[in-house]
């Protein structure tokens, strides 16, 4: 692999992860015991906090369901609760303190997560999550949409280790997208790129929470099934996996042809909890609609690291503005 390449995550091969490589997994001793992160995932159903290691290892975790009930503060200190029963792991059992934390939140959200408005979290709008975990922790965050947290833990060690340009969905409560072009992660304007759940794929379709009608996320996510069928997405039909996987193909499709990409990872309990049946429909779908000469032999594939990426995408979220930091520092 040729150092020219790129990809934008950290620039520390002792964490296994390199800018000046495309990402690729690197055999490296143990890390020393100091040597810990505290990673955060929000999503429109779960929470998720963990502790891992800058090898991209998953030491513990905690998780608990998103309570819809509760006001802006009430559903932050659901969140702290979980980061204060890992803090307190990391200290207690781990005998470390961690060296940052890194998050991974459903969008849209400004830079870094200084705040965010989850469209499937409704009490929180414009919520200023980077300083409340500051406060909280006493660390320094680095935080970013979800889905492309999961394009940078994929792309580390998971379905697109070694590819410089592809594009990382996740299909569950939502629907989003991480686009790689060119071993960079794109931010876009506003660091909002991605959003792939509002691509439209039926005009006039159902109405989106984000206003809009037939946006992807208003037609395959988990919500939209079940209002769909009168059944959760964990007791799906045959006819809806098809469908789901056709609608994802076609969006996806879209987005290739556009950006001459040939990988699409993608992950989510709608998706992963398909299975065979949502990749065929969906591989199918893309197909039919990548027919030039460069798209025409895109693949669509399962998200190798599980409900371990969002995560790991968090701690790979860490370790990029770790590093970052200290260039500024050196600047300086």
């Amino acid at each position: 692999m040729s150092t020219d390449q790129r990809y934008d995550i950290a620039d520390q091969h002792e964490d296994g992860v390199a800018v000046g490589d495309a990402v690729e997994p690197v055999e490296a001793p143990p890390p020393p015991p100091d040597d810990l992160l505290l990673v955060v995932d929000i999503g429109g159903t779960k929470i998720d906090v963990g502790l891992m290691t800058r090898r991209g290892e998953m030491i513990d975790r905690a998780r608990d369901e998103v309570d819809h009930s509760l006001n802006a503060e009430g559903f932050f200190d659901q969140i702290a609760a979980l980061v204060d029963e890992q803090m307190d792991r990391a200290r207690s059992h781990h005998r470390v303190v961690p060296l940052a934390v890194g998050v991974g939140c459903a969008g849209p959200v400004t830079a870094n997560v200084a705040t965010v408005s989850p469209l499937n979290i409704y009490s929180w709008r414009d919520f200023p999550l980077n300083q409340r975990l500051a406060e909280l922790t006493k660390l320094p965050v680095y935080g970013e949409l979800d889905a492309k947290a999961l394009a940078l833990a994929e792309g580390w060690m998971g379905a697109a280790v070694g590819k410089q340009s592809f594009l990382a969905m996740v299909v569950s409560t939502g629907v989003g997208g991480g686009i790689v072009l060119d071993g960079q992660l794109l931010d876009g304007r506003t660091g909002n790129a991605g959003h792939i759940g509002h691509v439209v794929v039926e005009p006039n379709g159902r109405r989106c929470v984000c206003g809009s009608r037939g946006c992807l996320e208003a037609e395959a996510s988990g919500p939209a099934i079940e209002a769909i069928t009168g059944r959760p997405p964990t007791e799906p039909t045959y006819e809806i996996m098809q469908r789901t996987g056709r609608l994802v193909g076609t969006a996806v499709a879209s987005v290739c042809n556009l950006l001459d990409l040939d990988l699409v990872v993608v992950g989510g309990s709608v998706a992963l909890g398909f299975g065979a049946t949502f990749f065929n429909s969906a591989q199918d779908a893309l197909s039919v609609h990548s027919r030039l000469a460069f798209s025409s032999g895109t693949r669509i594939v399962p998200a190798r690291l599980g409900d371990r990426g969002p995560l790991i995408g968090a701690g790979a979220v860490a370790i990029r503005g770790l590093h970052r930091s200290r260039q500024g520092n050196r600047r300086t």
